[in-house]
């Protein structure tokens, strides 16, 4: 369950203090690995795909971000001459003779995304550091960031880059494009899912890309978009942007644990404090639901949890991971300065010391308030949060960031059918490394079809069927591929061997979640049918014998108990393969033999602090060609689980893909 917080030990002053403190701390420990120029910072580590010089580009860039916010909130003040020091990396970084001079766009597509983070610094820092360039320095800038305009850029978040990096140009008589800021608007308002909930993009068309770029990205840069415009922005778009944050802020508050971990789910994880750049942008600009002391304690509370558990090593640098280093859960484009979009995280700062969030006492967060069971209709999500051990679960019948009408290896980090802000899901292997990230045999939170070899099926692309209240179910085509290396963005297509359909429905209330399971189909008789719970790390692996439960390092109890065609039980070891810890264990439960088609499997899936006291009942019964799983909870509330019969008739996306 993790360290109890510290924040309750400060005031709110001493909170700005320790905020402060520690910007000021990774600001300065970035130094010793700038170029002489300060253009470019060096960090040590494994490079990106992107190449070295990228990776100096994003060291300056996102660090300069957490100075700007720095500067700004102390109305300038700056014992440590922050202003000076990236002053002088502008002025090397945009020289094209000097030796820290900065890629340009068409070596680099990856400097367009560092080119945001500048030119929002250098908006919150204009009159300490961009009145005061050199006019041939200021004029550098804008010839780096001209190469921009009428710039096709790929079709998800990366369109503010573009956006934020243009409105900037416009206000400081650089170049810009009306087409271009058009574009970005008018493909935002087309990923908008309803409810404060952005799709980073589309995939196959359909709204499937959720994970914490809906805050970090999609939220931040909308709003920072007409801050940097003022009265040049379209009539109405800020009110726009700021009723789906604040609408977004109410989902986002009952998605931080009361470890202050953020969901543990999706892609570049490595940037941590980052999830909490909604909720200080919503306080900027008066954009939020919460009090300012809830807003305070939340990022706080997020702060305490990463800087407690290692995310900064011994030279004060962060780490490429979550906790410790572990890069499973990185990405190609993921290099040692990664990490530093961190800097969104420090938002807060840009707020001066006497505004609200910053002197009103702390309060409570959602978790620990009350018990939480809640479905987000437009990430197909359903959420149950439990005061008595702060713990959020997530049950995933949605985004999976996959092309609906083509197979995928299964990406742990958008697959699996449950995630938390307590556990992490398996994730094998490097990612950044080429076939380096196979998921060959997902386990934890997966249901799956073992074949003969005893290969597990995997799920990706799934179909949402419904999502009502405490209750979901989804779709997908088992398929089993020969190379299982997955791809954030779906990569090539691959040939793969075709097997039934599986259905999944789940009810969650409290700690568990019933997880009912259908298999039909006429290919690929045989198969055991498998079902994985939550994946814990562990100070020793459990012994042979320990039937389907684990109970991790922190204390939480992880427990899979088969109540309806899964008598077998078992946990699956591993090792250096979850970002909390390097051993870890997944509890099991699987059908005793060939799964039989058509009839009715469930299992009970726990996730808390002890065992469960009590456990729901479930009951059996069809109506016509659906199942239905009746679940009686011990307070006495009834939800059912239907899993219709897939349609003989529907049409096979699939039938023309390469088959293994």
């Amino acid at each position: 369950m993790g360290d109890p917080p510290l924040m309750h030990h400060r005031t709110p002053a001493e909170d700005r203090a320790h905020w402060e403190r520690t910007a000021d701390a990774l600001l300065l420990a970035v130094r010793p690995y700038a170029t002489e120029g300060h253009g470019l910072v060096h960090l040590p580590g494994t490079p990106s795909h992107n190449g070295v010089l990228s990776d100096g580009l994003e060291g300056f860039a996102r660090t300069f971000l957490a100075a700007a916010f720095r500067l700004a909130g102390a109305a300038g003040a700056d014992p440590h001459d922050l202003a000076g020091w990236y002053a002088a990396g502008l002025a090397a970084g945009t020289d094209p003779r000097h030796p820290d001079r900065w890629p340009s766009f068409t070596e680099c597509n990856q400097a367009k995304v560092e080119a945001a983070s500048i030119a929002l610094a250098l908006h919150e820092t204009r009159p300490w550091i961009w009145d005061r360039l050199d006019p041939a320095v200021r004029q550098r800038v804008l010839d780096w960031f001209a190469p921009m305009v009428a710039t096709l850029m790929p079709g998800n978040n990366w369109i503010w880059f573009q956006g934020v990096t243009e409105a900037f140009a416009r206000t400081a008589g650089g170049a810009w494009q009306q087409q271009d800021l058009d574009r970005t608007i008018a493909l935002t308002d087309g990923w908008y899912a309803g409810d404060g909930w952005y799709s980073d993009g589309l995939t196959g068309a359909g709204h499937r890309n959720f994970d914490h770029y809906n805050g970090w990205a999609m939220h931040l840069y909308p709003l920072w978009f007409c801050r940097i415009l003022g009265d040049a922005a379209p009539a109405g778009l800020l009110d726009r942007y700021r009723d789906r944050l604040r609408r977004f802020l109410e989902d986002q508050r009952v998605l931080v644990g009361a470890n202050g971990s953020p969901l543990i789910q999706g892609r570049s994880l490595t940037y941590r404090h980052a999830a909490l750049a909604s909720v200080w942008t919503g306080a900027l600009f008066d954009a939020t639901p919460l009090a300012p002391g809830e807003t305070r304690a939340l990022a706080t509370r997020v702060h305490d949890h990463f800087h407690g558990h290692g995310a900064v090593d011994a030279q004060g640098l962060l780490t490429l991971g979550w906790h410790r280093p572990f890069r499973g859960i990185l990405q190609s484009y993921s290099g040692p300065a990664s990490p530093y979009w961190a800097s969104k995280g420090f938002i807060g700062l840009a707020l001066p010391p006497d505004h609200p969030v910053w002197t009103e006492p702390a309060a409570p967060l959602a978790v620990e308030r009350a018990d939480v069971v809640r479905a987000l209709t437009a990430p197909g999500w359903l959420v149950s949060t439990t005061a008595a051990d702060g713990v959020v679960r997530v049950v995933n019948h949605g985004g999976d960031h996959a092309d609906p009408g083509r197979p995928h290896a299964d990406d742990p980090s958008y697959a699996r059918f449950a995630y938390s802000t307590h556990t992490a899901p398996e994730t094998p292997g490097d990612p950044t490394v080429p076939g380096g990230s196979a998921d060959a045999d997902p386990v934890d939170n997966a249901v799956v079809l073992l074949d003969a070899e005893g290969r597990a099926s995997h799920r990706r692309p799934a179909t949402r069927i419904s999502l009502d209240g405490a209750t979901a179910v989804s779709r997908s085509r088992a398929h089993w591929l020969p190379d299982a290396t997955w791809d954030v963005f779906g990569g090539p297509d691959a040939p793969y061997t075709l097997g039934p359909w599986i259905t999944v429905g789940s009810a969650l209330r409290g700690s568990v979640e019933v997880r009912a399971v259908r298999v039909d189909g006429d290919r690929g008789d045989g198969h055991v049918l498998r079902i994985g719970g939550w994946a814990l790390a562990v100070d020793t692996l459990p012994p042979d014998g320990s039937g389907a439960r684990v109970a991790g390092s922190d204390g939480l109890v992880s427990l899979v108990t088969g109540v309806r065609g899964l008598p077998r039980t078992g946990v699956v070891p591993g090792h250096d393969s979850n970002a909390l810890g390097p051993l870890s264990a997944t509890p099991v439960v699987q059908s005793a033999g060939p799964v039989a088609h058509g009839t009715l499997h469930v299992a009970l899936v726990h996730l808390g602090a002890a065992d469960p006291a009590t456990l729901p009942g479930v009951t059996a019964r069809t109506e016509g060609t659906t199942l239905a799983a009746d679940v009686t909870w011990a307070d006495g509330t009834r939800d059912t689980i239907r899993l219709p019969a897939p349609d003989p008739d529907a049409h096979d996306p699939w039938k023309d893909q390469p088959r293994a």
